[in-house]
């Protein structure tokens, strides 16, 4: 597969970077590790780390209001793999941020729960079960070319 061994980062754009960053940073907690700037000092992008190697990128300055809908040509949403979903919902509604829909099983044997952030961007929390289909699927890619 061409050498690729992960996806490194997602990068959104957004109409208000302090209220992103408010967002994703401040309530979801992941921390802010660097910035880049144009010449002119203003912020070019906002490096937040999901994990050592997985990062979103936030760019300021978005043309529209709101992330296209759900239907829309381009990405559909992002997902963040979680351990513990209904300890990370509880603390998410403590946070301020409300869910777009609880927890609940998904067509693939995972649980999921889903959030919106600021610019309409949408969230997938997904909690993955022993015998999901994605982990189904690996363990037959693993013997089919063992």
């Amino acid at each position: 597969m061409l050498g690729v061994v992960g996806i490194g980062h997602v990068a959104i754009k957004v109409t208000d970077l302090d209220r992103s960053l408010d967002f994703y940073r401040d309530r979801l907690g992941f921390p802010e590790m660097l910035r880049l700037k144009h010449d002119n000092g203003e912020t070019w992008l906002v490096y937040l780390r999901i994990t050592d190697d997985q990062y979103l990128e936030i760019f300021p300055g978005a043309e529209n209001d709101r992330a296209p809908g759900w239907n829309a040509n381009g990405v559909n949403h992002m997902c963040f793999t979680i351990e513990d979903l209904e300890g990370t919902t509880e603390r998410i509604k403590a946070a301020g941020i409300a869910l777009t829909s609880e927890i609940k099983p998904g067509l693939d044997g995972n649980r999921q729960a889903w959030i919106e952030d600021p610019d309409g961007n949408r969230i997938e929390l997904m909690e993955m079960a022993q015998d999901c289909l994605q982990l189904q699927a690996i363990r037959r890619l693993h013997q089919e070319h063992a």
